[in-house]
C-alpha cells in the first residue's frame, strides 16, 4: 500500500509524492492515519526559505491521527493510558531521547535528536517527521498522546504545537489571577494564550490587524482588543494599553506575531518588573532595534519560548477536556483544505486571511 506526502522539493515549490507504506512495523512503533494537520508558522517560514538548513523535504507537525497499526511491545502512550488501533493520539513532533546532556539539563524540547527525522522523507519509513500527509509514522521512544473522546478532531490538532507551546510561555511567566496579560497576535498561537491565561484568572488584551481574529480573540476571553488600524501608531497603542491598565502597562506580554518589529512596543507598554515572552520570532534573519536600557531600568524579564517538554501535550489535552464547554475551540480552525491544496492554505495565512488553516487529507 502507498500513502501520499506534500513535498517542498525547494522553497515555493511543492509537489505530492507517493511513498510505500511500511511493511513491517519496529517494535514500539506506531503508524498514523493522518486526520487533520494545520498550517503554523513554522511551515510558512520553510515555504519562503526563511529556515537556515531546511530547504527540502516534507512539511507539517500539527495534527492529529487515528492508529491504524501497532508495532510490537506498544500497548501505552506517554501518560500510561491503554491504546489500541482506531484510538486517536496526537504525538511531540520532536524526539526527546531523555537521556542526551540536554534532556538530562532539563530542555527535552532541545534534545540532540530533536529534528532527526525532519526533511528525511526519502528514507523510509517516510511517513515521519512531516504531516501534511496521508500517513504519520512514530518512531520507538517518540511520545505521543490519546484524546480524550469528548474532545473533537478539530479541537485537539493544535494541541500539539500551537496549545503546548503558549502554555509553556504563560507557566514561565508566572501568569496569575489579577494580572494584565498582553497578547500581541490573534492568530492560532494567540487566540490559545488567551484562552489559557484567562482561565489563570488574567484580564487579557489583544492586539491584532485583522478584525475577524479580534472578534474571535473575545470569544476566546479577551477583555479588551486592540486594532492597529483604529490606534494606529506604537505611542496611541502604548498608551491606550497603560490606560487599561491604571497606567501601570501589563504584568506580561506574550508575542506571538512572528513579526520583529513589534518587540520595542512590547517593551514600551510593560510595566516596571514584567515579563516578555517571546514566542513567534522563529525565523532567521529579522532582527530589530531596541534600547536595551528600557529593559535594564524596567527590570524586565525577557524568555524565548521553543518547543515544550512532552508533559505539555498531556497537559494541553487536559485543558481541552476541561475547558470544552467554555472556549469556542471549534472555530479555530477556520477554513479546511484538501492535501492538494496545501501551497494555497500556506499562501493564505502567510497573508493572515485565517486564524488557522487546516487541512484534511
Amino acid at each position: 500500500m502507498k500513502g501520499r506526502m506534500v513535498y517542498m522539493d525547494e522553497p515555493g515549490k511543492l509537489s505530492m509524492r507517493e511513498y510505500d507504506l511500511p511493511e513491517t512495523m519496529e517494535p514500539g512503533a506506531v503508524l498514523l492515519e493522518v486526520i487533520q494537520t494545520n498550517v503554523c508558522g513554522s511551515e510558512i517560514h520553510l515555504f519562503n526559505g526563511h529556515h537556515p538548513t531546511m530547504k527540502k523535504g516534507g512539511l507539517g507537525h500539527e495534527m492529529i491521527g487515528r492508529i491504524i497499526e501497532l508495532g510490537d511491545g506498544i500497548d501505552s502512550d506517554g501518560a500510561g493510558q491503554t491504546i489500541a488501533v482506531g484510538d486517536r493520539v496526537v504525538p511531540v513532533y520532536t524526539l526527546n531521547c531523555m537521556k542526551c546532556p540536554a534532556c538530562l539539563k532539563g530542555y527535552p524540547s532541545h534534545c540532540e535528536h530533536s529534528f532527526t527525522y525532519f526533511m528525511q522523507q526519502d528514507t523510509p519509513p517516510h511517513f515521519h517527521g512531516a504531516t501534511f500527509a496521508t500517513h504519520y509514522y512514530i518512531h520507538p521512544g517518540q511520545f505521543f498522546f490519546r484524546v480524550p473522546d469528548v474532545v473533537a478532531d478539530g479541537e485537539a490538532a493544535a494541541a500539539n504545537c500551537a496549545l503546548s507551546q503558549v502554555m509553556v510561555g504563560i507557566d514561565l511567566a508566572k501568569v496569575k489571577a489579577g494580572q494584565n496579560v498582553v497578547i500581541q497576535g490573534a492568530g492560532g498561537l494567540g487566540l490559545n494564550a488567551c484562552a489559557v491565561a484567562k482561565e489563570r484568572g488574567a484580564t487579557v488584551i489583544v492586539i491584532d490587524p485583522v478584525r475577524p481574529r479580534l472578534e474571535l480573540a473575545r470569544e476566546f476571553g479577551a477583555d479588551h482588543v486592540i486594532d492597529l488600524a483604529e490606534h494606529n501608531s506604537s505611542e496611541a497603542r502604548v498608551q491606550h494599553i497603560r490606560s487599561l491598565t491604571d497606567g501601570w502597562g501589563p504584568e506580561v506580554v506574550i508575542e506571538v506575531t512572528g513579526v520583529s518589529e513589534v518587540i520595542p512596543e512590547g517593551l514600551d507598554m510593560i510595566g516596571v518588573g514584567g515579563t516578555y515572552i517571546l514566542i513567534g520570532s522563529i525565523g532567521f534573519g529579522r532582527p530589530c532595534d531596541f534600547d536595551p536600557a528600557v529593559a535594564v531600568r524596567k527590570l524586565i524579564t525577557m524568555t524565548g519560548v521553543n518547543r515544550y517538554h512532552p508533559k505539555y501535550l498531556r497537559e494541553a489535552l487536559q485543558f481541552l477536556e476541561r475547558t470544552r464547554d467554555r472556549f469556542p475551540f471549534n472555530k479555530l480552525l477556520d477554513r479546511s483544505f484538501t492535501l492538494d491544496q496545501v501551497q494555497e492554505a500556506i499562501e493564505v495565512s502567510a497573508r493572515r486571511e485565517v486564524a488557522r488553516a487546516t487541512i484534511v487529507p
